[in-house]
């Protein structure tokens, strides 16, 4: 009883997290941090904080798990992490050598869903630290985006095998080819829809397939953008990044798209997530920075103190017990770090 008490609180704090306490969020006039972000730490919008990581760890993809805590892909080691709010990690070695592991998400179930690119597998680590791996049917398929949908179900992309595939809490894997031939789908997120949206790097276009396997796509504007990561915005749109195109996107459930610069040449926009305040805040590879779009296209950006880290993935931090935390945590590829920035002013 008690178990099932804590997951439906944790399951709660994250919908809280995610999204009613952001929306209220936005409307920040930035001199007063409002009742709901935590007093546990002071300070001003756009400081950085680092935490170092074992050498080699090479962190990629970043995430908040249902317990809690963040959870982490190590590139490097081969290893799944996880750090607690106040950055302390612990690290989880995964049973397939060399598994190429990429992007991480929470599931319904109470566990963390990873994908395993090298190998063709799906991975599934509770919050023990006890690994599952689930083959795909195909050989060669490079699994790499993964997000929960709103069936319960994990989706994912195979970037080879030009497919989106779903695998349920059991194990069970189906899968659906992408219309457009070799077209690499990369990112991929669930809309307020019930769709879930995904990038199609190599045929420049944005996909959304429906519960039930139906695919349509649509084109992006500037060529050859580079598309990477996708979330959805507390305006119903799904933003995304273009990593080449050096430019923040966002397209309507109805699939007009439209591009936002960023003011700093070259600097490659990586992964994005919604922040406490409200806003889309993303990693900048190439640019060293942290960047932030309003929902009106005004851009921010903050540099990390560490030269050339490649910042990677981003996520809103861990709420609190009784409060939404002013942070978002990122990992630092090359620095072997994870970083936490904050998103509002805490006087």
């Amino acid at each position: 009883m008690r178990s099932a008490l804590r997951s439906i609180l944790g399951t709660s704090c994250l919908v809280v997290s995610t999204l009613a306490a952001p929306a209220l969020a936005q409307n920040l006039s930035g001199a007063h941090a409002p009742p709901w972000i935590c007093r546990d730490s002071h300070g001003t919008v756009g400081t950085v904080e680092e935490f170092v990581l074992p050498t080699g760890a090479a962190p990629l993809s970043i995430t908040v798990g249902l317990d809690g805590n963040l959870w982490f892909t190590e590139s490097g080691s081969n290893k799944i992490g996880r750090a607690s709010r106040d950055g302390q990690a612990t690290e989880f070695s995964l049973p397939t050598p060399f598994a190429g592991v990429q992007q991480i998400t929470p599931g319904f179930d109470g566990n963390l869903w990873f994908t395993e690119l090298a190998v063709s597998q799906i991975g599934r680590i509770t919050p023990d630290g006890v690994v599952t791996e689930f083959p795909l049917p195909s050989l060669g398929s490079s699994p790499a985006g993964i997000a929960t949908g709103t069936d319960g179900n994990v989706w994912f992309t195979e970037v080879t095998g030009n497919r989106i595939g779903r695998i349920t809490p059991a194990g069970e894997i189906s899968e659906f080819t992408v219309p457009t031939p070799s077209s690499q789908p990369r990112a991929i997120a669930p809309g307020f829809d019930g769709n879930m949206w995904f990038t199609e790097q190599a045929a420049n276009k944005i996909g959304v397939i429906t519960p039930e396997g139906i695919i349509r796509e649509f084109d992006v504007p500037t060529l050859k953008s580079g598309l990477g990561a996708i979330t959805a915005g507390l305006d119903g749109a799904l933003w995304f990044t273009e990593q080449i195109g050096n430019k923040i996107g966002r397209i309507t459930v109805d699939g007009v798209v439209t591009e936002y610069a960023l003011p700093t040449a070259g600097s490659s926009p990586s992964a994005l997530s919604l922040g406490p305040d409200g806003n889309l805040w993303f990693t900048q590879l190439n640019g060293n920075r942290i960047g932030r779009i309003t929902y009106a296209g005004e851009l921010s950006e903050f540099s990390i103190p560490t030269l050339n880290s490649r910042p990677s993935g981003i996520v809103f931090a861990p709420p609190g017990r009784y409060c939404l935390d002013a942070h978002l945590w990122f990992t630092e590829r090359t620095a072997h770090k994870l970083g936490k920035i904050r998103a509002v002013t805490v006087p």
